[in-house]
């Protein structure tokens, strides 16, 4: 199964959302903790709906608690930040893949990116007037991307 990985994220509405896109497609979530808000707050399952109750959700007091229990082979791992030297289209993801995304104001911590360059993938934007796109949104292309292949037709 394909797991989002969420390291720190800071704002609840963006994981509620993550939450849904996760459960529409049959993905875990993994939050990595310090989170920037609690797992009760109100406006993460306002985002989430009422789909909240149906996401597979893990939780790790931290990265190296994740990677201790998980034991992630690199080919797994998929950390997304934008000066990465490749796009998200260029990989072959296994149906057992990581997408690790970092918080929204900072990304992923200088030594998570260290650790794993070979395994970093950016999201292409074509407009030098964007900085960043929503965590929410990039999710959404990145899982939709990592599952090209697995519907077999419209409306799957």
């Amino acid at each position: 199964m394909t797991s989002i990985v969420l390291v720190n994220p800071e704002i609840a509405g963006n994981t509620g959302a993550v939450g849904r896109t996760c459960v529409a497609l049959d993905m875990e979530l993994v939050l990595i903790h310090p989170l920037g808000f609690t797992i009760t707050d109100t406006r993460l399952k306002r985002a989430g709906l009422d789909y909240w109750q149906h996401i597979r959700l893990a939780e790790f007091r931290s990265w190296e608690a994740f990677v201790e229990d998980r034991s992630p082979r690199a080919d797994q791992l998929f950390l997304f930040e934008e000066y990465a030297p490749r796009d998200f289209y260029q990989p072959d993801y296994p149906a057992d893949a990581y997408l690790v995304f970092g918080r929204e104001t900072k990304g992923l911590p200088p030594e998570i990116v260290e650790a794993h360059r070979e395994q970093m993938v950016s999201l292409p934007m074509k407009s030098d007037k964007v900085r960043s796109l929503n965590l929410a949104n990039t999710v959404a292309a990145a899982a939709y991307q990592a599952m090209r292949g697995q519907f077999t037709g419209a409306g799957s």
